[in-house]
């Protein structure tokens, strides 16, 4: 018997997109390229917004106690002087998760797979790469490893790469940074060599600016550099020759928006759909609200109990969201960093320094970088 939708990517999107369908008794087949989930990713920021969707689904208690719990932000210069400071607990009102979370994303991926074996329509299959992609206009037809499958829709959630998005020649426009991503990964207790320093502190600095943050058994070091620029020899004032390193990477940045979410009857959610700068991790928690969305609406059309046009309206709203928010968002956390601009560093410290002083104001940041005024809202029935 066919499912009723196919899932291409067991990452965190495709499979919270799986276990929102399946909470409804959706059937669903989820593709997945690899022959097993990723051991490391590069995300390992959950907000609060996510925390919430996540707790709908009933992992939230589980990760957050295997992750580490970010209850202050905190901006400092190269001195260790403190710039500013918030506290997370502003928020304790309106969200039961208060704080960020660090950890990391197969941590959720092995949690999603396990709840997803509670539900017998659900068939996750690793080592199953999708090849091509064909929308008869009733049905999608999906060639992958192994012979042919129908389901009623596709879900498209196989990252930046997307197998689907090329099959459909479907155009992600990317404006590339001028910057790349740097992260160096340590075991040294760097809170105990910079006293004071929060779980998530960001180094701004016209000298040299960087973000650390620090997950359950590491530390990580980020930075941004020009692409021919070599690994510096000290970062947040510590030299690297000093510390327990265990892994150094770059990669290129980039940001785009697919003009839209939906093609037919093959829906693109996360990293398939856009990518941001990756500061702050906004653009996997965006993705996974994505697919709570995605999830829902689409149960209720399987249904009949959404409107016909729901999901072009889920396409619409969620990308309004990226492009309204979540990449202005992404780009205003490296202001004056990742174009090198002082002037504009020092402009961007001196309104966070402002901002910490007065409460409304803070606590306002604070729900913009929460996410908790984007997260997507319950379906709406006719």
């Amino acid at each position: 018997m066919s499912p009723e939708v196919i899932v291409a990517g067991a990452g965190p999107v495709g499979l919270v997109a799986a276990l929102t369908l399946a909470r409804a008794g959706v059937s669903v087949l989820v593709l997945e390229r690899e022959p097993r989930p990723a051991p490391r990713s590069r995300a390992a920021t959950f907000h609060p917004a996510t925390l919430e969707l996540l707790d709908e689904h009933g992992v939230a208690a589980a990760l957050v106690a295997r992750g580490v719990v970010v209850n202050r932000l905190q901006w400092r210069d190269l001195s260790g002087a403190v710039l500013a400071e918030m506290s997370m607990a502003t928020l304790s009102e309106l969200t039961r998760y208060p704080f960020r979370l660090h950890v990391e994303q197969s941590e959720l991926v092995a949690l999603l797979l396990a709840a997803l074996e509670a539900y017998s329509e659900v068939d996750v299959r690793f080592g199953t790469a999708v090849q091509t992609v064909t929308d008869t206009g009733v049905s999608v037809c999906v060639r992958a490893a192994g012979g042919w499958c129908r389901a009623r829709y596709l879900i498209a959630a196989d990252g930046a790469h997307s197998t689907v998005r090329a099959s459909l020649a479907a155009a992600l426009p990317l404006s590339v940074y001028p910057t790349h991503a740097l992260r160096i990964f340590t075991r040294a207790p760097l809170d105990e060599l910079l006293p004071g320093l929060a779980s998530v502190t960001y180094v701004r600095d016209p000298i040299q600016s960087c973000s650390l943050l620090r997950l359950p058994d590491h530390w990580r070091l980020i930075l941004r550099l020009a692409p021919d620029e070599p690994v510096p020899r000290s970062v947040a004032g510590l030299e690297l020759s000093t510390l327990d390193i265990f892994d150094v990477h770059r990669y290129s940045l980039a940001s785009g928006v697919l003009d839209a979410f939906r093609h037919g009857r093959v829906l693109f959610a996360g990293d398939a759909a856009h990518v941001t700068s990756t500061a702050g991790g906004l653009n996997m928690n965006a993705g996974i609200h994505d697919a709570v969305d995605l999830g829902r609406t689409l149960a209720g059309v399987l249904a009949g109990q959404a409107a016909p046009d729901a999901l072009a309206e889920w396409s619409r709203r969620r990308r309004a969201v990226l492009v309204d928010h979540v990449v202005p968002a992404s780009e205003a956390r490296v202001a004056g960093v990742q174009d090198g601009d002082s002037a504009r560093l020092r402009a961007a410290v001196a309104a966070l320094t402002a901002i910490a002083a007065e409460r409304e104001a803070t606590r306002n940041y604070l729900v913009n970088a929460a996410m908790l005024d984007t997260a997507p809202l319950p379906v709406r029935k006719i």
